[in-house]
């Protein structure tokens, strides 16, 4: 029996998150931050220095709505001192940048792996904490068309791990929550979501040594039972 799939009736529907987990952004949050501030007159800020500043800003946040103005506040934050020197349209200018493909990578193991999910006849969907640019970033990133089930928290007005957004998913994909396993970057949302929602979690842990049972080191994994 495989180890990655013990729920009581076989797994018949995946979903999956997408930041961190299909996609990631190209070259990093810092790279386009400095495109876009170079564009703006603000120039000669290291990428690095807001990347880190980025992440600094996002960590801090226990809860996030996903609202732009929300969005808009991070930006400042990641800019600090900067932020001074932007005009009031460079924010609404970044936050619609991130809805281009060029933005983003997908993954190397996501398209073989979606692929061949679907020729075994598994149903797909996703299941993210995004905004309104997601479905837009989907169809421009050409992954949408995988997937018959797109759940995104600002449509359903929760954010993972609350169930409503698993319920609608395993809704959407015709499945009972046990016939569902989620994949996703973060324990708390993802494994821990999934599995109070009565479903299958599994944390997806590329290049790092997998330390708990609920990790899979590649979505290939996930074409092996």
């Amino acid at each position: 029996m495989n180890a990655l799939i013990c729920t009581q009736r076989p797994v018949r529907a995946i979903t999956f998150d997408v930041g961190g987990t299909l996609i990631k952004p190209w070259p990093s949050v810092g790279h386009v931050y400095a495109e876009m501030a170079t564009r703006f007159g603000v120039r000669s800020i290291a990428p690095a220095s807001l990347t880190q500043n980025f992440i600094r800003a996002w960590k801090a946040r226990s809860r996030f709505d996903y609202a732009k103005e929300s969005w808009f506040a991070i930006v400042r934050e990641t800019f600090g001192e900067h932020a001074a020197q932007l005009p009031p349209d460079f924010y609404p200018a970044v936050f619609d940048r991130f809805v281009d493909a060029d933005t983003w990578r997908i993954y190397d193991d996501v398209l073989p792996t979606l692929e061949a999910l679907t020729a075994r006849g598994m149903k797909l969907g996703i299941i993210s904490n995004w905004d309104a640019r997601l479905r837009p970033l989907l169809a421009n990133l050409s992954l949408d068309q995988h997937f018959s089930s797109i759940v995104i928290s600002c449509e359903v007005g929760a954010t993972k791990p609350e169930a409503r957004l698993f319920s609608r998913a395993a809704e959407e994909l015709g499945v009972a929550p046990d016939e569902l396993l989620h994949v996703g970057d973060s324990v708390e949302m993802d494994v821990r979501g999934a599995e109070r929602f009565g479903a299958t979690g599994r944390q997806i842990f590329r290049g790092r040594a997998l330390t708990e049972a609920w990790q899979i080191k590649s979505l290939r994994d996930l074409s092996a039972f």
